[in-house]
């Protein structure tokens, strides 16, 4: 085990304020971490933005007991810093867009960042708060509210006649857009708005769209699997200096 991580008696990383996230991620790589998630206390946004900024995906979740292993009357949250052990990558000249999917688009009408609060609501309405936590919820619209400069979360919805019918959010990095959840309420708009986020993104040079984990439905749209080596260069060349 290299001496600058701290791990907890399961075997997971600790990561606290005072590491250096890019510093944290080295050693991950060098000690070929075989968990795909760390483990931290801290919901401080800034705490949080500069973990995003390094390439982790952060999640959070309740825990029934308190670090000493005693039941709590009040819930009890633990931040999960995620570096998947294979990252779903998009690189626009890959993308697929099927045939029945073409005449959608121009149905739709992408808005950007236009809603972030309504579409992040809406994904825990349909896919519960079992990592989206009310307290990750909170830290996220801090930092929105904060200005970070060194990542944004932001929103996109596809809109017809007028009316939201889907939407994800997500985090900008420097030129690296990583999507963390999305919805749908209409059939093929799901689609549609992966497909339109995917465009602007390409229009607005970024470099990739960083899907998380692997999912068929990703690899249909033309997404490749890396191992995280590979994907911490490209997110740290894209991300920019002074991240």
């Amino acid at each position: 085990m290299d001496s600058s991580l701290r791990y907890t008696s399961s075997g997971y990383v600790f990561i606290s304020p005072e590491d250096n996230p890019d510093t944290v991620v080295d050693a991950l790589l060098e000690t070929d971490y075989a968990q795909e998630f760390c483990v931290a206390l801290d919901f401080d946004p800034r705490f949080i933005a500069g973990l995003m900024a390094a390439g982790f995906l952060v999640m959070s979740t309740e825990l029934p007991v308190d670090i000493s292993g005693h039941s709590v009357a009040e819930p009890n949250f633990l931040l999960l810093p995620k570096l998947h052990l294979i990252r779903s990558i998009l690189f626009f000249s890959d993308l697929h867009i099927k045939k029945s999917i073409k005449p959608l688009l121009p149905r739709y009408e992408l808005r950007v960042d236009t809603d972030f609060q309504g579409i992040m609501e809406r994904c825990v309405h349909i896919h519960g708060d079992a990592w989206l936590t009310l307290q990750l919820q909170e830290s996220l619209t801090r930092i929105r509210n904060y200005q970070d400069p060194q990542v944004r979360p932001i929103s996109f919805g596809v809109y017809r006649n007028g009316e939201l019918k889907a939407g994800e959010f997500g985090v900008l990095a420097g030129r690296v857009y990583t999507s963390y959840s999305g919805y749908y309420d209409e059939n093929s708009a799901g689609t549609v708005q992966m497909v339109l986020t995917a465009q602007y993104l390409k229009e607005q040079g970024f470099a990739f769209l960083d899907l998380g984990m692997p999912l068929d439905y990703k690899d249909t749209l033309g997404a490749c699997n890396l191992e995280p080596q590979r994907f911490v260069t490209l997110f740290r060349a894209a991300r920019g200096p002074g991240i």
